[in-house]
């Protein structure tokens, strides 16, 4: 099979790509440069897809011994990518940029790319896998599902491909126990980069400074922090820089007459207005969701259905029931969660498998009815 390996410059990307040479697939390496800057450079572990990591990419493929090529995507990102983290955190949304990259980089464009020059699947270093199981039929079902390391788990962020792209993917990483483990295969192997740290944060966000980023980009526009009674509570710069379930870096003029801390009740750019209250007033139940990509056709959930769910890259799985109606999804939590903003990718899962995802676009009292009608 000849499979195209995305070569991020990292250790996860390059043991990936050495997998697939192993298993006796035509391995091509590609970088794919995403940064308009050219002279970007990677600050420790913040940021990804930097000039060093391009070079640290072709250092992998030299001794993986496969051809290696740098393809410049950074308008498809910069039009997708930064443009959806831009216009939703305008429109008061929480995006989740690792999750557009996903869908319109690494598994549209550069598989798009892949397929049109005729190779038959691309691997990556994500830590999740691909179960294919047999039917009655002779056939397969293919199934995404969690890594086996629960802690590098990254099926939130891939649950948006697509059953047509996941039919087309390879996570060579999937099995593995632990990253450690990745580490050591990828010295014995003779790879650099071998001990480099993980990159995290936003990966155009080199400094780590979102609202910095934000205010750069959409100006400032300076408007209200009021309480949940209307009361004016002190000033910001602009509506955008701020998420539901925000604690730190309010600027609040005076403390709350109970003296504990707020946070981030909503956001209303409409109004400028940001509202602020008590942590007991983040606790929602209910989530209505559109934009669903559902993985699972073989379970339609078009009734209520037992399931657990994710609704952070990085948080613990809930048990929920859930209702999918054409491209809407309902879900009614086990247990109360805080903190939901819309905008934030909701992932449904049972077991481990991944049977779909969708944009939250309301939480709390009264979401069942925006899809329901209840």
């Amino acid at each position: 099979m000849r499979v195209l390996a995305a070569l991020s410059g990292g250790v996860d990307s390059a043991v990936a790509a050495a997998r697939a040479v192993e298993a006796g697939h035509d391995v091509v390496g590609v970088h794919m440069a995403l940064s308009r800057s050219r002279a970007q450079h990677r600050n420790g572990s913040r940021g990804c897809c930097s000039i060093e990591d391009a070079s640290d990419a072709r250092r992998a493929a030299d001794v993986l011994g496969i051809p290696y090529y740098v393809w410049d995507l950074s308008e498809e990102f910069e039009e997708t990518v930064v443009a959806d983290f831009l216009s939703e955190y305008e429109a008061g949304r929480t995006p989740n940029p690792c999750v557009r990259c996903n869908e319109h980089i690494k598994f549209s464009a550069l598989l798009d790319r892949g397929l049109a020059l005729g190779f038959d699947a691309v691997a990556t270093g994500h830590y999740a896998r691909i179960v294919d199981v047999p039917l009655a039929d002779g056939s397969t079902r293919r199934e995404l599902h969690r890594a086996r390391d629960a802690a590098k788990d990254q099926s939130y962020v891939l649950a948006v491909m697509g059953a047509d792209r996941l039919a087309r993917s390879l996570f060579p990483l999937g099995e593995v126990a632990s990253k450690d483990e990745v580490r050591a295969e990828a010295a014995a192997r003779g790879l650099s980069v071998s001990a480099k740290p993980d990159s995290y944060d936003i990966c155009f966000v080199a400094d780590g400074d979102t609202q910095g980023f934000l205010r750069e980009r959409l100006g400032a526009r300076v408007g209200q922090i009021v309480d949940a009674d209307g009361n004016v509570v002190g000033e910001h710069e602009g509506a955008y820089a701020y998420t539901v379930g925000q604690r730190r870096g309010l600027g609040l003029n005076r403390p709350a007459a109970d003296g504990k801390p707020r946070y981030v009740l909503e956001v209303d750019p409409a109004a400028n207005r940001v509202v602020v209250g008590a942590s007991e007033l983040l606790s929602v139940s209910e989530i209505a969701a559109d934009d669903v990509t559902w993985l699972a056709e073989d379970l339609p959930v078009e009734e209520w259905a037992q399931v657990s769910v994710q609704v952070r890259a990085h948080g613990d799985p809930v048990p929920a029931r859930v209702r999918r109606e054409q491209d809407r999804l309902l879900t009614e939590l086990a247990s109360p969660l805080r903190g939901i903003a819309p905008g934030q990718s909701i992932v449904v899962y049972d077991g481990t498998r991944v049977l779909g995802q969708a944009a939250i676009s309301r939480a709390g009292r009264g979401a069942a009815a925006q899809v329901v009608g209840a």
